[in-house]
């Protein structure tokens, strides 16, 4: 059964967020307080540790089942030169995920991440969004549910995408979402020079002053404006809130999507870790408004989840040191 068979469900869901598991987190906050360290001492790993307690539901969480998924997809943007690369690099990328030689390969096995890769239609590109909606009604929800069925029985959960050109109707989700002028929002992508930022910045701009009258909700920002691999992460990180599975976002695209589901419900994000802070400007901006830290600042701009898939190794020693730390009591150390 589909997760979202009609823009209702998903607006439903979108509008009933369940929140973590309050006892957990409690329980997980006290062991923190009785391991074997001056309290606060292993700053951001705790944190994580409590957050990944509360949403797994379990005083001492797990990774046992960690996931990245990365969804790919076309878009018919790319013809007003937006992209420093053709859009013919999706499908070549797909193939070199499955051949196993791209970065995410390397990262995610070296995280301890089963991987998967899900192209949505990509010999059919998303409609140009500067003259019409880049999805009819049917091809988003087609989307949203491709990446609701990827959570699957996760319990961590990584997000990650590949589609020639997506950066731009990331910027325009942004401006839509969150205000702004396409200016705002656009940066570099994959490398564009000057000409093509401009190109990227007018693309942004005709696009909300076409759809400016359909921008209300969270789906029809999706629908209009964004892609099919961004509307798939969005339906990931909404059917993974309904499931309590936690979320790594990566870099400004994957952020992006889950703007349209912030438009409707500034909620939506609790359940999220920023994996890392992209060398793309507008994510800075996009994490703020989210109210996210990312974990990481390396500088990558590269996509596919890599950067938090490098987050998990993190996330995994701020696990290991909540469940492995001896107690005060246990050690024989004083407290006082």
């Amino acid at each position: 059964m589909k997760a979202f068979p009609t823009v209702a469900a998903f607006e439903a869901t979108l509008a009933t967020l369940p929140e973590p598991d309050a006892a957990a987190r409690d329980a997980a906050t006290a062991r923190q307080g009785q391991l074997t360290k001056p309290p606060g001492s292993l700053g951001r790993l705790e944190e994580i540790a409590i957050f990944l307690a509360g949403w797994q539901g379990r005083e001492r969480p797990r990774i046992e089942r960690g996931r990245a998924v990365i969804f790919a997809g076309n878009h018919g943007v790319v013809a007003r030169g937006v992209s420093a690369f053709p859009a013919e690099v999706t499908a070549q990328m797909v193939a070199n995920f499955a051949a196993g030689g791209a970065a995410i390969n390397a990262l995610a096995a070296a995280a301890g991440l089963a991987l998967s890769v899900v192209p949505l239609d990509l010999d059919r590109p998303t409609m140009d969004f500067t003259t019409a909606p880049a999805m009819s009604e049917a091809e988003c929800l087609a989307a949203l549910n491709a990446g609701a069925e990827a959570v699957g029985d996760a319990d961590l959960l990584v997000l990650g995408e590949m589609g020639i050109g997506n950066t731009t109707p990331a910027a325009a989700l942004a401006a839509a979402s969150f205000g702004g002028d396409a200016s705002d929002w656009v940066g570099p992508g994959t490398g564009v020079d000057a000409q093509g930022l401009s190109r990227k910045a007018v693309a942004v701009a005709d696009g909300l002053s076409l759809h400016r009258d359909h921008l209300g909700s969270a789906f029809e920002i999706l629908r209009h404006l964004g892609g099919r691999e961004i509307a798939a992460i969005a339906g990931a990180v909404l059917a993974a809130r309904a499931k309590r599975v936690p979320i790594v976002l990566d870099g400004f695209i994957g952020t992006a999507a889950i703007a349209p589901l912030a438009f409707a419900n500034p909620g939506i994000a609790a359940h999220c870790l920023a994996g890392h802070c992209s060398a793309e400007p507008g994510h800075v901006r996009l994490l703020d408004r989210l109210g996210l830290t990312p974990i990481l600042s390396l500088d990558m701009r590269l996509g596919e989840g890599s950067g938090a898939a490098v987050a998990v190794q993190v996330i995994r020693s701020a696990l290991a040191a909540h469940d492995g730390m001896a107690t005060f009591a246990e050690a024989g150390v004083a407290t006082a």
